[in-house]
């Protein structure tokens, strides 16, 4: 009988845990771009970050999760930390919904009419199980089917609540049982076994659910249920920790910021309660808590430790701060926007493409930042910032890499046809932000080989580059500008600045090919010049090919045949495209003829 009993309550925790992941997994699926969108936009104001907080973790019934969507917002630098430490404080809030719905299965009296016991959470469990099941297998709905797999957690969970209670109802009247219950009331012991029990499972709200369980039987005093509630507090910090590993410092951070409210409200709750019970006594401090009680006072817990922080949010920001530390300022480099591509984003593909997108323009101007350093040492002969140079290039190459991986994590079925363009446009973009960078590189190994070789050109030659280098900057300036804001009108300037970088190409070679003939350049010059000017041209080639998908994606066209495309937008926009082209022959070509 013992032995069965023990069975019974292992299944039981396995029905109920399995409910819980289900009904949280199901409820963040069906409403999760809209809660990671309303929590993208909480503002610097606390009050509304610790709103938002609990309202989002009381939908998704898990602070573990809303957590862990914090510190994958402020890994990819959409969330600050000063909004994120709100939000984790107001998520500690919400987590507590669960045990007030878990406390509303309560035996009735005999005389309860069939309505009112069918209405009963652990009597209902049967009837969302069974409607659960019919939506979940039949429906074609995916809303249907999500809130079919939401009435089956529902169910499964309270099904686990009845088993869990009907077995430990079972062994309540053992020695060995009522003895290891007396002992918790050690708080050290207690607060340990909350920790060590809500570490395994990792949700506070499944490990206060198996205490209401215990407590129903009345095999539990509010001494022994104190300091378990308190320590299971401390042991939802897990999941946050866990998911900050590999991530950036911000991340680390907000994960400690979660760790510090938790553990410091913890010691100073307890040490408060038993400081008073020591001078002033609480009269109910021995006898039996109920399945309300725990839920009361985790409640009461959660909400005064926020307002006791609320004040003091700056501290808890401080000490994560002094606990992960930066070695230096400038440590949090432009590299870090790697961090953008967290796969908790995948639970809402448009928040993913938006994190792309960030990570494909940080590509852009990394790319422009050494065509610049390189183009000062050509032009102007100022050293290259090598460093920086090699950081930068290093980051587009992992950077290109990294997005070709993530984004095929992205699952198409789930974007809408706005979204599956713009999933194209950002295909084909990555690589033509690679490629300028590798130009850049070819540039700086131009520049390197004249100065190890003592090649240095002519004034008009280095005045001609110079014209060139800067069509080249002003290029790639409107592509990154374009590209980040999706803008038609700055698109349509790129294609003829492009023409006119081509014709500035060819004259500026039939030029140098005359002071060969002249005598006035030697080939070992005339070589890297022309090598330059090539340079130059097809990294505004790969700019045209940014516009033009930029283009196609706000025209809603239907295929990425590019060179179809241009024609017909240079048909269409003739006198447009004529009158940038002679805008920008006058600014550049008529410099160089």
């Amino acid at each position: 009988m013992n032995a069965l009993s023990l069975v019974k309550l292992l299944g039981g925790l396995g029905l109920f845990i399995y409910g819980m992941l289900t009904m949280g997994n199901a409820l963040e699926k069906m409403a999760g771009e809209k809660l990671e969108k309303t929590l993208e936009t909480v503002t610097g104001n606390i009050f509304s970050a610790v709103a938002v907080g609990a309202l989002i973790t009381g939908i998704i019934q898990s602070s573990s999760a809303t957590t862990v969507m914090v510190v994958g917002f402020v890994n990819a630098g959409i969330m600050n930390l000063k909004q994120a430490v709100g939000v984790i404080m107001g998520a500690n809030i919400g987590t507590t919904v669960t045990a007030q719905i878990l406390r509303l299965d309560t035996t009735g009296s005999v005389s309860e009419s069939f309505l009112m016991t069918l209405m009963k959470p652990s009597n209902l469990a049967y009837v969302a199980v069974a409607i659960g099941a019919v939506l979940f297998m039949f429906s074609k709905k995916r809303k249907h089917h999500d809130f079919g797999e939401i009435l089956l957690g529902f169910g499964v969970l309270f099904i686990g609540m009845s088993v869990m209670e009907g077995s430990v109802t079972a062994l309540k009247d053992l020695p060995w049982f009522q003895e290891m219950f007396s002992k918790f009331s050690n708080p050290l012991l207690g607060m340990l076994v909350g920790v060590f029990v809500t570490a395994i499972i990792q949700s506070s709200s499944a490990s206060v659910g198996i205490l209401q369980a215990v407590a129903s039987t009345g095999a539990i005093t509010y001494s022994a249920a104190i300091p378990i509630i308190l320590g299971q507090n401390i042991g939802t910090c897990v999941t946050a920790l866990l998911s900050s590993i590999g991530a950036n410092k911000s991340a680390k951070r907000a994960a400690m910021i979660h760790f510090y409210f938790n553990l410091i409200g913890s010691l100073l709750f307890m040490t408060a309660i038993y400081s008073i019970n020591a001078f002033v006594g609480f009269s109910f401090w021995h006898e039996t808590i109920g399945k309300g009680g725990i839920a009361n006072f985790h409640l009461l817990f959660n909400v005064v430790t926020t307002l006791f922080f609320i004040p003091f949010n700056r501290f808890l920001i401080f000490l994560a701060e002094h606990t992960i530390k930066s070695k230096n300022s400038g440590e949090e480099s432009l590299t870090e926007d790697l961090g953008r591509l967290d796969e908790r984003f995948y639970s809402s593909p448009v928040v993913a493409l938006e994190q792309c997108n960030k990570v494909i323009v940080a590509m852009g101007l990394c790319a422009q930042k050494n065509i610049r350093i390189v183009n000062a040492a050509l032009v102007s002969d100022e050293a290259p910032r090598l460093d920086t140079f090699k950081d930068n290039e290093s980051f587009l190459d992992r950077a290109e890499a990294r997005l070709n991986t993530y984004m095929l994590g992205i699952k198409d079925e789930e974007l809408s046809e706005k979204s599956k363009k713009a999933y194209s446009e950002m295909m084909h973009s990555i690589g033509d932000f690679e490629r300028m960078g590798d130009y850049a590189e070819n540039l700086l190994e131009f520049y390197q080989d004249m100065k190890d070789r003592n090649i240095v050109f002519s004034q008009e030659a280095l005045s001609e580059l110079r014209v060139m280098s800067d069509a080249v900057d002003e290029i790639m300036d409107l592509t990154i500008r374009a590209y980040e804001t999706c803008d038609t009108a700055l698109s349509r300037q790129i294609d003829p600045l492009e023409d006119v970088i081509d014709s500035m190409k060819e004259a500026l070679k039939s030029r140098h090919i005359m002071r060969l003939q002249s005598g006035m350049c030697t080939v070992s010059t005339g070589i890297p010049f022309l090598d330059i000017i090539h340079n130059y041209e097809k990294i505004a080639d790969h700019c045209s090919n940014v516009s033009v998908y930029v283009m196609m994606l706000s025209d809603d066209a239907e295929e990425f045949d590019m060179h179809e495309y241009r024609k017909i937008v240079k048909d269409i926009r003739t006198d447009e495209f004529a009158a940038f082209t002679s805008l920008y022959e006058n600014k550049y070509l008529s410099k160089v003829i």
